[in-house]
């Protein structure tokens, strides 16, 4: 192991913002200097030669306990405050293991059993998992924190408020939402706005909650909650919505998403997107990596990049950008309320059968996002598609508007 450790200790070295305490054996030793600060207690010798594989390391042995932090977040911060470096070597080491990620992207096809596989490794854990960790609307996507003292549940609401605001949801209004959750947005526009929702989940566990949530609500004349692959989904919408789903979809497939999504709206029709995105220039790396959350938490997954997503929606459709909003700093607060309410629920978990490995895993998880998010590693945007008539319909409207408003 001592190899290892000299290797690794070559690379923390490298620190050039802020610096890295690492207790190990009673001893201390610093790497970097001055803010911001983090500190990681070696546990077991053995966690050099896992941290040499990267972030499946480094969560492997999270999850084993040879390691700890007082403050996992501000760990992943220091290092993405540092990742230049990884990611020039990354991006310079890029062709020689591209070619046999394209072998394994062609062995893993994401057919629908396969999509349906992998959504069920996540999203069908278990309803008493995600209740203790989301607010009562079971949204588990990026809150709106629009104001100080908002609790998760109102930025929730919010969120949700925005989304049927972009998309001027009315009465006359039938909506497509491509990734059903556990039903709060089919609910939320179905009941605010009396539009009709038909939304569509992969995921057993959310169908069944979703189902039994919209009657208890009494709109099961107004939501029709289907079990359906996005690619065999049939007919003609108003509107469409899809909520942190593109990022199940695997980066093959994202042209024939955007493609389905503008077949499936009429000549009049909008779509909001709400999309987790990379930077641009990390996407060909990150696309088809091994990751630890690709590995234990969203297997199959891939985060597109805006040029991606704006590449594939000039190519594979006729819709128009008209909107675009980042709320990424919105995601870090929600992130930490996420955190804090599985921590506060550990033990009551621990009983569900969650065992300590389990809970450490999504503790890092968390945290990772969490610490991802605040230094803009990754993001968070909602993008407002529409079809030609709907954006000269628009534009009409707002020009009588100001006519009207000056007289």
């Amino acid at each position: 192991m001592i190899l290892w450790r000299i290797v690794a200790s070559l690379l923390l070295r490298q620190i050039r913002v802020g610096s890295l305490t690492v207790v190990e054996g009673g001893c201390r030793r610093v790497f970097g200097a001055g803010p911001p600060t983090a500190t990681i207690e070696v546990r077991s010798p053995e966690f050099w030669r896992m941290l040499m594989r990267g972030s499946r390391g480094l969560a492997e042995s999270y999850s084993q306990r040879l390691w700890d932090s007082p403050d996992l977040v501000a760990v992943i911060r220091l290092a993405a405050r540092n990742a230049i470096l990884i990611d020039r070597v990354r991006a310079l080491t890029a062709p020689f293991w591209t070619p046999g990620q394209r072998v394994r992207a062609l062995l893993n096809r994401s057919t629908r059993g396969r999509s349906r596989r992998d959504i069920a490794a996540h999203y069908d854990l278990g309803n008493e998992l995600f209740s203790r960790m989301l607010d009562p609307t079971m949204m588990y996507s990026c809150a709106l924190f629009e104001r100080d003292g908002m609790t998760l549940e109102e930025a929730s609401v919010a969120k949700l408020e925005r989304v049927c605001e972009r998309l001027e949801l009315g009465p006359q209004d039938h909506v497509l939402e491509i990734g059903t959750g556990w039903g709060g947005f089919a609910v939320h526009a179905a009941a605010t706005r009396g539009c009709r929702v038909t939304t569509t989940t992969i995921s057993r566990e959310q169908h069944d909650y979703a189902v039994e949530r919209v009657r208890r609500a009494g709109l099961s004349d107004k939501v029709t909650v289907v079990m359906r692959d996005y690619r065999d989904l049939r007919g003609s919408y108003d509107k469409l919505v899809s909520i942190e789903m593109i990022e199940a979809v695997g980066w093959q497939h994202i042209g024939t998403f955007f493609a389905k999504c503008s077949e499936l709206l009429s000549s009049h029709g909008a779509m909001l997107l709400q999309a987790i995105t990379i930077d641009d220039r990390a996407y060909e790396v990150e696309k088809a990596s091994r990751s630890f959350i690709k590995t234990y938490i969203f297997p199959g997954g891939c985060l597109p990049s805006m040029e991606v997503i704006t590449r594939n929606v000039a190519r594979r459709t006729d819709l128009q950008t008209v909107g675009l909003e980042d709320i990424t700093d919105s995601y870090v607060e929600t992130l930490r309320r996420w955190r804090l309410n599985f921590a506060a629920h550990a033990h009551e978990l621990a009983q569900l059968g969650y065992d300590e490995g389990f809970q450490r895993l999504w503790s890092l998880y968390l945290s990772y996002c969490e610490g991802g998010f605040a230094e803009r590693r990754i993001c968070d945007v909602q993008l407002l598609l529409a079809k030609p008539l709907w954006a000269v319909k628009s534009r009409a409207a707002v020009r009588s508007a100001t006519i009207a408003a000056t007289g």
